[in-house]
């Protein structure tokens, strides 16, 4: 049998690569860098020769529109589609995505005389978009192309043309769509945050529409949503130590609330604080909560928006809030993340 040593060394062998392949890996390390840099200058390209009249033309016809921007594209471009689709829709343009192939076998019954349509096309040629612009010229849409061809059908049959302007794709054949691609991508979201910003559309606004995200939560979501209750002690100021152990004992909060005949928080014992009494003292079934409770922490209406609340965790350098209802009687810990 190998010993331990010999198999650590055939499984090095594996990867011990002939140097004409680390040669080979070498060059493909500089073409990486090398595309990341050629897709950087068409985005530079872009930045400074798009045309602003074509822009402010199709932020004006999507600004005017009062149905959706329906947004179509095939292979490659039908993802992008779907990606500025879903962009737009989430920042306060309603849109939706068009599979080309299907609209044409019924799905152009989506389609209604209040809606926009933007086609993602490089070549301005593909066959499934091409052989529905006579349907979508008959009903009368506005139409909005994304292409690299402005001569092209569909750059002809569009009422406004973003053009797509590459030199050549990072393909080395120049084949696959890569520049091309990227350059779409940010053509979209070009349009999709110009409407964004002229539809006054705001970090809450947002939220609305992201409610399982972060921003959802905390722009949206209250603190009494979220705040830890049943499983944090409330305890009066005489309870002693050593039944204060045994109230916080497993409690996930990690502290217990020290309030008064009126329910409001006088104090709190984290933990740690448990743990330095019943370090110093054996006076377990005397030392009472209030004489190791700290009576400074920060406190939260526990009807304010969880952003308010981690701002004030913030400000105070705190990791916990004791919520409270608008008598100031104890309702819950907030803590980040709850």
């Amino acid at each position: 049998m190998k010993s331990t040593a010999d198999e650590r060394k055939a499984q090095e062998n594996i990867f011990d690569l002939p140097n004409s392949v680390k040669a080979d890996l070498s060059d493909t390390l500089d073409n990486i860098a090398s595309g990341f840099l050629k897709q950087g200058q068409a985005l530079e390209r872009l930045s400074q020769s798009y045309d602003e009249g074509s822009y402010k033309e199709a932020i004006r016809v999507a600004l005017q529109t009062r149905g959706h921007l329906i947004v179509i594209g095939m292979g490659k471009s039908g993802h992008v589609a779907r990606k500025i689709s879903a962009t737009l829709a989430s920042t306060g343009t309603p849109s939706f995505f068009l599979h080309p192939a299907e609209a044409s076998h019924g799905d152009l019954g989506m389609v209604t005389a209040d809606d926009t349509l933007l086609l993602i096309s490089y070549s301005g040629e593909t066959q499934e978009i091409v052989q529905l612009l006579p349907s979508l010229k008959t009903f009368g849409n506005k139409i909005i192309s994304i292409t690299g061809a402005k001569s092209s059908t569909l750059g002809r049959a569009s009422d406004v043309v973003l053009e797509i302007p590459i030199a050549e794709e990072v393909c080395p054949n120049n084949l696959v769509p890569t520049t091309s691609i990227v350059v779409t991508v940010a053509i979209g979201d070009a349009l999709a945050i110009s409407l964004m910003s002229l539809r006054d559309f705001h970090a809450k606004d947002f939220a609305r529409y992201h409610p399982g995200g972060s921003l959802g939560r905390r722009l949206l979501m209250k603190v009494e949503d979220v705040m830890l209750t049943s499983s944090v002690p409330t305890v009066p100021p005489s309870m002693v130590l050593l039944e204060l152990a045994a109230e916080m004992a497993g409690g996930p909060a990690g502290v217990a609330v020290v309030v008064d005949d009126d329910r409001k928080p006088i104090g709190v014992v984290t933990k740690g604080q448990l743990g330095v009494a019943l370090r110093v003292t054996r006076r377990v079934r005397e030392v009472a909560a209030h004489q190791c409770m700290s009576k400074e922490f920060s406190i939260i209406q526990k009807s304010v928006i969880v952003d308010e609340a981690e701002s004030t965790m913030r400000a105070d350098e705190v990791k916990f809030l004791v919520a409270v209802d608008k008598d100031g009687r104890y309702a819950g810990i907030y803590k980040h993340g709850d």
